[in-house]
């Protein structure tokens, strides 16, 4: 096959790996602030069922955790493959491959880092000074004007660099749906070396379209974090 050729066959999972890692910040994102709010809940069952939760999450990795979602339920369920009856369901009535694989790598995603990204999100809430809340009530300004004025940007300005280290290591973390049978990026350069004769070189290449789009990131979170400097705690 040509470099051209291999190419566009790596650019088509390079495509697949962004859908993953789009719809999983789409998702986990206000799900984690949920949870987060949960967490800090005075709801003391609440609070505790989450906090565990998140343990059990954050402690078990996350290709361990799309092998469960993905192999657990046919386990439970007789030996009948859920996903697999997905699949089928999804390429024959919408010509989608692996589309049950997929959503079982996108349901692991968003429940792995909902849970860390809740983290990040409390840690940011109750970093800000309560008495600055207080001054505000003091100066006659409203709950969501103090929210919105006061504590918004100072949370936003605590959580960008821990959230953007999360946000960088999903971009190489959407490599694990190969696990599974998705074909994202990894998976097609491997399909090659698979091959006859097996060309092993596209793996490596995969690489420069993972650093590529983690330049592309750092970048932006660079010029974020320079745009939040302005406050000075």
């Amino acid at each position: 096959m040509t470099f051209l050729q291999i190419t566009q066959s790596l650019l088509q999972g390079f495509a697949l790996t962004c859908l993953i890692f789009f719809l999983t910040l789409i998702f986990s994102i206000p799900l984690g602030l949920a949870i987060s709010f949960g967490l800090m809940s005075k709801f003391k069952p609440l609070n505790l069922v989450l906090k565990y939760f998140v343990w059990i999450i954050r402690g078990i990795p996350l290709m361990l955790q799309i092998f469960m979602v993905y192999y657990l339920p046919g386990i439970l369920n007789n030996g009948q493959n859920f996903w697999g009856t997905v699949d089928k369901y999804l390429y024959f009535n919408f010509q989608i491959k692996s589309g049950g694989a997929l959503i079982a790598v996108l349901f692991s995603f968003v429940i792995n880092y909902a849970c860390y990204f809740s983290v990040i999100f409390k840690g940011g809430i109750e970093g800000v000074n309560r008495g600055q809340s207080e001054a505000g009530q003091v100066l006659g300004m409203t709950k969501k004007q103090i929210f919105r004025n006061v504590i918004l940007l100072q949370v936003i300005k605590k959580i960008t660099p821990p959230m953007s280290n999360e946000i960088i290591t999903l971009v190489k973390d959407t490599a694990l749906a190969n696990a599974i049978g998705v074909v994202e990026t990894i998976m097609a350069a491997k399909n090659f070396a698979s091959g006859f004769p097996p060309i092993i070189w596209p793996i490596f290449y995969s690489g420069i379209f993972y650093l590529l789009f983690v330049g592309i990131l750092t970048l932006l979170f660079g010029y974020i974090e320079k745009k939040l400097s302005f406050y000075k705690e």
